[in-house]
């Protein structure tokens, strides 16, 4: 433990404190971040980790009664069938308030796993063991935790702080390439709205910047991890501030819903952000380099900036319905600049029409 950073998050709106752990070997921390009294642990995972469930399972059976529940992979585990699979299996083992759920797995999984230990008798404790990059520096911490209806993608869920989150970085030398820069897109959208030294990191070397084993990627993802603290920390149930995390996300979801959620997250928002920067330029005079900056840092992690013209009736009827509208009104967050967000409310919809066409292919 002696090379782990440890990222504090500060209860706020009831929320409990809690910490992100950040290093490289570090799953001997879970057994110590459960609760004193639990006595059964539920380990969710996806079926790829199915062998490094059981490894975990081993490693707590001594002090714990320990049961896997498999669920489908990616945002196939987001279904209210999948969380009443859990329920029951809670149900059936006696589950009390006192034991504790485990999330191992990409962003699905710990949103899963969040929301089932939310609800079950009103809320038991969960620790998020995120083994892809979006789960590390976005999905695991803050306490959000959903599903996806038929409607649209977190129309349902709850607020529910973890334990802890840990963040073995060795748990994602076995992902590819592509897997890696599409989580990456939410550590650069970190970069947009509150850490330029992330892009910095990323123009200097994108490959250094992208690769597990290095230290710029360490220090990319711990500074994506400490914004995401400081802003849930201060905000946890979105009242305000905690808003600013949904750069990129208003057409990124529409995205996402249209491909019926087959597209990698990070490749639907970094299109999302690229239009939120075009429609910055627009509505808040957002500089051509700063745009241009978009382009290039999203270019160099391979991510897609463009997305059909044909297509902008079904991504606004999906935008009109997101969970970021308030009423009527149409609800992004948009950059004065670099580092510099705010909240766009009501834009007129041949602004949004413009924009859009800007990143049409």
């Amino acid at each position: 433990m002696s090379d782990t950073t440890v990222i504090p998050v500060h209860g706020t709106d009831g929320m409990r404190d809690y910490e992100v752990l950040v290093g490289r070997g570090i799953l001997d921390a879970v057994a110590d971040r459960l609760p004193p009294r639990a006595e059964k642990v539920l380990i969710v995972h996806a079926p790829p980790l199915a062998e490094r469930a059981e490894r975990l399972r081993e490693q707590l059976s001594e002090r714990y009664q320990v049961l896997l529940a498999e669920i489908p992979d990616a945002e196939g585990a987001k279904r209210v069938e999948v969380a009443a699979f859990c329920w029951q299996i809670l149900g059936q083992t006696d589950f009390t308030r006192s034991d504790a759920i485990i999330g191992l797995g990409g962003g699905a999984t710990t949103d899963l796993a969040g929301f089932v230990a939310a609800t079950w008798l009103r809320g038991v404790a969960v620790v998020q063991i995120p083994t892809t990059v979006l789960g590390m520096v976005d999905a695991a911490v803050g306490g959000k935790t959903g599903i996806n209806t038929a409607e649209g993608k977190n129309l349902v869920g709850a607020f529910w702080a973890p334990r802890a989150v840990v963040c073995d970085l060795e748990l994602l030398e076995g992902l590819s390439r592509n897997e890696i820069l599409a989580g990456y897109a939410e550590v650069v959208k970190a970069g947009f709205i509150a850490e330029p030294g992330i892009l910095e990191l990323v123009e200097a070397d994108a490959q250094r910047a992208t690769d597990p084993t290095t230290p710029e990627f360490r220090r990319a993802v711990e500074l994506a991890i400490a914004m995401k603290a400081r802003v849930v920390g201060e905000d946890f149930t979105e009242q305000g501030l905690r808003e600013i995390l949904n750069y990129g996300h208003t057409l990124g979801h529409a995205i996402e819903h249209a491909e019926r959620y087959q597209w990698r997250h990070g490749a639907a928002i970094a299109i999302g952000m690229m239009f939120a920067a075009e429609l910055s330029r627009l509505t808040r005079h957002l500089s051509d380099d700063a745009v241009d900056r978009h382009r290039r840092i999203l270019d160099s992690l391979d991510l897609p900036t463009s997305y059909p013209a044909g297509r902008w009736p079904t991504l606004l009827a999906s935008m009109r319905r997101d969970k970021k509208a308030r009423g009527a009104l149409m609800r992004f967050i948009v950059l004065d600049d670099i580092a510099r967000p705010t909240v766009l409310q009501g834009p007129d919809e041949s602004l949004l029409f413009s924009a859009y066409q800007e990143i049409a292919s």
